[in-house]
């Protein structure tokens, strides 16, 4: 009878397991991510009841709990928790009377560890830091610092240069400059780095860094959209604190070695990388500048078995010669966003074991998602019970008109699984859009109000998705002026405006095209010249390479007789952005960026066919 009893049960489970591999096949994967989650939440909330309300009282706590512990390793040097503590507690003596609470600190640092310590010594005095591009310029630097109404500006040795022409504008504006360097320096301009030789290392009071309320502003980073300059965007400090868990919900440990070489002014590398390495406890390699021939010996080096990255960054790690040693390393898992379908099976076969995870996210709005179950070229899954977790909707969009189609009633539709969508996640008090500093048209512009009912609100993410029959989600297109060049968001209102200003152009349209082998789209310029002027190509390589970072800069140009407009005036970018820069396809003269002649040299069939084939660098 126990035989009996023994067997059906056996038979009973080899059933269960049967029908989940048949109709759930992702339910162990889920419940394994959903666990993540609910620990994540509840050491959230047991850390709020503690007073562990920001990220620098959370990385204070882990300096206290492991001082010893490496935590920041660069080059040859490696700092521990408690010296990152302590240098950060002397920026903020340092710095402590000289601006106020609620002020707005802007830095202009790469990568490099005070960049660290100068973030969390600012944000100790009840600071609100902003994070400068490193590759901005001239005005747009200015733009910056006037649109989060910056009170001091703390810029690294090596970028000194960058603000020396535009100093009189920051003094005129009443910012104070500080710089990561010794004396002498220019009038005006204090040593930061003597100053903390002299500085205290202990801590200032708690309650200066305690925000009165979770949801009030940390940090202000900068993203490009399609308003042209730089938007400030606001960062919470709750939202701060959840990005701690970001590698946790990767399935990352405090044992683990980050490798880090993403930009430290973007979210990814600040709040994902750093916040994420502060959440586990663990060390971090942060490198001054990805480089593909250093990547693989940088990890053997470091012992690394942990990679943020960006699609771009994998694509240079499989474009690298084959060697013998591809698969000699300890990397079991990256995380990051952007990884191409191709790329990521390329970079499998050849890399070895790696577990990848692949993520969305934004730096403005609560939304992400996560690939947990290895899914080649999904951003996630959008099950029932995630959707509890972060809600979001996917709506029709009219890709001509640039807006989300609405029905006779003036609502948004939402779109069948399987059909493409523009993304959208409800705003709620538990889930705001804390919006752009400056203007309110700049936030309000993100907004979408009257969706489904009278009364609701939603963030506009700008994103075309698509989510399949089996929940998973993956990224089609962004919509409107913006596209992704080398790992950055390029702002074509901006780039027009620019190339526009130079006046021998009548009009000038800015859009992104594919170019088979790279991630995103290369810019490129339509225009329409000036009577009288003939096109001048280095004329405008000179001016376009002065005035803009490199991301921004037009790969191609297309001379044309006029530019077509929408029956709302709207320019059309959909049939430039299908022709791409193929000269067949195309009567009208073409251009490419050429940096050996510097200028813009004709683009004929044999420079296309070898631009196609990877044999001329775009």
């Amino acid at each position: 009878m126990f035989s009996s009893a023994l067997g059906a049960l056996l038979a009973a489970l080899v059933a269960l397991v049967f029908l989940q591999q048949r109709f759930w096949p992702y339910l162990g994967a889920d419940v394994v991510f959903y666990v993540r989650v609910l620990r994540c939440k509840w050491a959230l909330r047991r850390g709020l009841r503690r007073g562990i309300c920001s990220l620098v009282r959370l990385f204070s706590e882990q300096a206290r709990i492991a001082p010893d512990r490496p935590f920041l390793r660069c080059a040859r040097r490696c700092f521990t928790y408690g010296q990152v503590e302590a240098a950060s507690n002397r920026v903020a003596r340092a710095l402590h009377g000289r601006l106020r609470p609620g002020d707005t600190a802007a830095m202009l640092l790469g990568n490099e560890p005070a960049f660290v310590w100068l973030w969390f010594g600012l944000s100790k005095l009840g600071l609100t830091v902003a994070f400068l591009n490193v590759n901005v310029r001239r005005g747009a630097l200015l733009h910056c610092c006037r649109s989060c109404s910056a009170r001091g500006l703390l810029v690294g040795a090596d970028l000194m240069d960058e603000i020396e022409d535009i100093l009189p504008e920051l003094q005129d504006m009443g910012i104070q400059v500080w710089v990561m360097r010794k004396r002498p320096l220019p009038l005006g301009v204090s040593s930061l780095l003597e100053e903390m030789e002299v500085a205290s290392e202990e801590p200032v009071p708690a309650d200066l860094s305690t925000p009165s309320n979770p949801m009030s502003t940390f940090l202000y980073i900068f993203t490009s959209g399609t308003t042209g300059l730089p938007k400030a965007a606001r960062i919470s400090h709750l939202k701060s604190i959840m990005c701690c868990c970001f590698y946790q919900l990767c399935g990352a440990s405090s044992d683990d070695i980050i490798y880090l070489a993403l930009p430290l002014y973007h979210m990814s590398a600040s709040l994902l990388g750093i916040g994420g390495c502060i959440g586990l406890g663990a060390s971090c390699v942060l490198k001054e500048k990805f480089s593909a021939g250093q990547f693989w010996s940088d990890c053997r080096k470091y012992n690394v078995t942990v990679f943020q990255y960006v699609g771009e960054l994998c694509r240079y790690l499989v474009n690298q010669p084959k060697s013998e040693g591809d698969m000699d390393h300890k990397v079991r898992l990256i995380a990051g966003s952007g990884l191409r379908p191709d790329v990521w099976k390329e970079f499998s076969q050849r890399f070895g074991k790696i577990r990848i995870f692949e993520t969305y996210g934004m730096t403005e709005a609560n939304i992400s998602f996560f690939n947990y179950t290895d899914m080649v070229g999904a951003v996630g899954r959008g099950t029932f019970i995630y959707r509890l977790v972060s809600p979001f909707e996917l709506v029709k969009y009219d890709i001509l008109e640039g807006e989300p189609f609405r029905n006779k009633d003036r609502r948004c539709v939402k779109v069948a699984k399987g059909e493409t969508g523009l993304l959208l996640c409800p705003l709620t008090t538990s889930n705001p859009f804390l919006g752009y500093a400056g203007s309110q048209e700049l936030s309000e512009k993100k907004v979408l109000r009257d969706v489904f009912w009278l009364g609701d609100s939603y963030f506009n993410t700008g994103d075309l998705m698509v989510q399949d029959h089996e929940d998973f989600v993956y990224f089609r297109d962004r919509t409107g002026d913006t596209y992704r060049w080398k790992g950055e968001n390029v702002s074509t209102t901006e780039v027009g405006e620019i190339v526009g200003a130079l006046g021998s152009f009548q009009e000038v349209n800015i859009y992104g095209v594919t170019v088979p082998g790279h991630e995103g789209r290369a810019g490129m310029a339509a225009l329409v010249l000036r009577l009288q002027h003939k096109f001048d190509g280095k004329r405008l390589y000179h001016h376009v390479v002065d005035l803009l970072p490199f991301y921004s800069i037009p790969r191609f140009v297309r001379i044309q007789d006029s530019l077509d407009i929408t029956e709302t005036f709207k320019q059309q970018k959909v049939r430039l952005v299908q022709e791409g820069f193929d000269p067949l396809a195309i009567v009208d003269p073409l251009y490419f960026l050429d940096t050996a002649s510097q200028s813009y040299i004709p683009l004929t069939e044999a420079l296309y066919e070898a631009i196609v084939t990877g044999h001329v660098r775009v």
